[in-house]
């Protein structure tokens, strides 16, 4: 498993406040690029909640239920295609990169695989960015700032510089 610390990862904590790729205030601004994605995995539920709203489905979507802390459930995920995994805030843990690899080769197949975390999904972004395909793209939420849209072959060297500064227990 690997950590964060606030006391011994503060630079890493500081450089995973920052956006990995664009920001788009409003979430309509990136829907072009989004549907020509080739591969697209979105972490978090205002993420996915976003995409259903338009009628756009992930190959990979990662949620925990909540937004900015909050409860939060989605009538739209069928049960065939829910993979459960359980990771605490501010770890990734080894069940959660098993877990994403699962998903990624069940997706090949066109369907939409929703990985759903007790805990926290935040820091899934970073094993998504390692072990998917490079032309993959990314959403996830920036909070309170809009969404962060990233293709993987642009952020791979950075995600692994953040991952090496992890704690591993």
């Amino acid at each position: 498993m690997l950590r964060l610390d606030a006391e011994l990862n503060g630079d890493i904590i500081s450089e995973l406040k920052k956006p990995l790729g664009t920001l788009y205030p409003n979430f309509e601004d990136a829907i072009e690029e989004i549907k020509s994605s080739e591969f697209l995995i979105s972490v978090g539920d205002a993420t996915f909640a976003n995409l259903t709203k338009y009628e756009l489905s992930p190959n990979i979507g990662i949620i925990d239920n909540l937004i900015q802390r909050k409860n939060h459930s989605h009538d739209i995920i069928r049960a065939d295609n829910i993979l459960k995994v359980d990771n605490p805030a501010g770890t990734i843990t080894d069940d959660l990169w098993e877990t994403i690899g699962q998903a990624l080769e069940l997706s090949n197949n066109g369907v939409c695989y929703v990985i759903e975390v007790k805990g926290e999904e935040d820091l899934a972004v970073l094993p998504c960015i390692l072990m998917a395909n490079p032309e993959t793209t990314i959403l996830y939420g920036q909070p309170n700032e809009g969404l962060v849209l990233l293709k993987v072959s642009d952020v791979k060297d950075k995600a692994q510089k953040l991952i090496n500064g992890f704690i591993e227990e």
